[in-house]
């Protein structure tokens, strides 16, 4: 029985990470040797077992063979003859084809290191194709090391059109498409993933919402870049430098959906593309099976960030309303979640990545305001049941009413 360290793990080391997780192969290894160890047995499909003290997963050497669209069509091979290299290389990527040996050995047959070190994403073997999840795979880890220069591999990008061409990427299913994206989002760099996508027709398929963006054009005085794909990108871009929440880049990445359905005879202006965003969202969110927390956060940028924009002109009545919308008094952090997606709206621009804008500061003022008033105080007035409800919106209103005219004095 020989033990390796295998896939993330290494990779990871040798960039200087601090590895996430830890996987191992065992070769030469049967189940029942495995058992006799006091490894406890999980999965179905092929022999993998957890640690038993360290509750790390140990799998047994395999190789697999393609018998059905899908990546749940494999059959799985697995005995004490296969070998670490056959092992290795059903494996995605070449800088997850390595292994490192009890002794520190690395174990690199497929070039994985000269890849890390060149900055190149590039797949294993022309099984690549076999499983369409690796073609999401790939566009997820180009978002985690954009930042060190990684590229595809023209070679694998060719492979990823091929799966896209041939209809292998249709065979991806809801649950495993979020997964991969919800992991994008957390990425450093979320906008790199929806770049490789389109870049091998994939957006398309996946998430034809966002294809449609690209090559419709906005207003130039209002946004330098025009192309309404173009800015989506940047506002996830810079969603990315004003939050961590996965759930705040979602929202920005969705907000102007609306745009991809405005009559060309309108162009470059998109009235009411918050009101037919909405649908989209709506629509993309059941698709894809999102998260409440996600798809509310979302609905409620794309429906109200026209109104978060033009928050300086407001009415109190209207500053009510939004605040009301949002659910601001039972749920403030929402608010900020909000108001960072919209705030990456503002800056998903050429040059106005780094400018200061009222909006944010504006709206949590009123906020402030409206929270101030007390609700203790309305009970102690003798209201009771609805009525108290009523007064305090009534008295919030009056509130954001005299700031509002004190703003307008000064």
């Amino acid at each position: 029985m020989q033990i390796y360290l295998v896939g993330g793990a290494v990779r990871d080391k040798l960039l200087g990470l601090e590895p996430q997780d830890r996987d191992w192969v065992v070769v030469g290894a049967t189940p029942e040797e495995m058992l006799a160890q006091g490894f406890r047995p999980v999965g179905k499909d092929f022999p993998v077992f957890l640690h038993p003290e360290t509750g790390e997963e140990y799998a047994l050497a395999r190789t697999e063979r393609k018998t059905a669209p899908g990546y749940h069509g494999f059959e799985f091979h697995a005995d004490p003859s296969v070998t670490l290299e056959e092992d290795l290389r059903r494996r995605d990527l070449t800088i997850n084809a390595m292994a490192e040996a009890a002794d520190g050995t690395l174990i690199d047959p497929f070039g994985g290191r000269d890849d890390l070190n060149n900055g190149r994403l590039r797949h294993v073997s022309p099984a690549f194709t076999e499983d369409p999840v690796r073609l999401l795979r790939v566009a997820r880890y180009a978002a985690r090391y954009a930042r060190w220069g990684f590229r595809v591999a023209h070679a694998t990008n060719a492979l990823m059109r091929q799966m896209v061409e041939s209809g292998e990427v249709d065979a991806l299913v809801p649950e495993r498409v979020w997964q991969e994206l919800s992991r994008a989002l957390s990425e450093a760099t979320p906008a790199r993933f929806f770049e490789v996508l389109r870049g091998c027709g994939a957006l398309a398929r996946i998430f034809p919402e966002l294809e449609q963006l690209f090559g419709v054009p906005q207003p130039k005085q209002h946004h330098p870049e025009e192309d309404t794909g173009v800015h989506t990108l940047l506002v996830l871009e810079q969603a990315a430098r004003l939050s961590p929440e996965p759930q705040v880049r979602f929202a920005a990445l969705v907000h102007d959906l609306g745009k991809g359905t405005t009559p060309r005879e309108e162009w470059p202006r998109h009235i009411a593309h918050e009101h037919r965003g909405v649908a989209l969202v709506e629509q993309l969110c059941e698709r894809l099976r999102v998260p409440a927390d996600y798809r509310d956060l979302a609905l409620l940028v794309t429906r109200y960030h026209g109104v978060y924009h033009r928050a300086e002109e407001l009415r109190a009545t209207t500053l009510l309303e939004l605040l009301e919308h949002l659910d601001a008094f039972r749920r403030p952090q929402r608010v900020e979640q909000f108001l960072l997606a919209c705030e990456a709206d503002s800056r998903g621009r050429p040059g106005f990545e780094n400018q200061d804008f009222a909006q944010p500061g504006l709206i949590r003022e009123a906020l402030r305001i409206a929270q101030a008033v007390d609700v203790k105080a309305v009970v102690a007035a003798g209201y009771s049941g609805k009525a108290v409800g009523e007064e305090l919106r009534r008295r919030r209103l009056a509130a954001l009413k005299a700031w509002r005219r004190d703003e307008a004095e000064d």
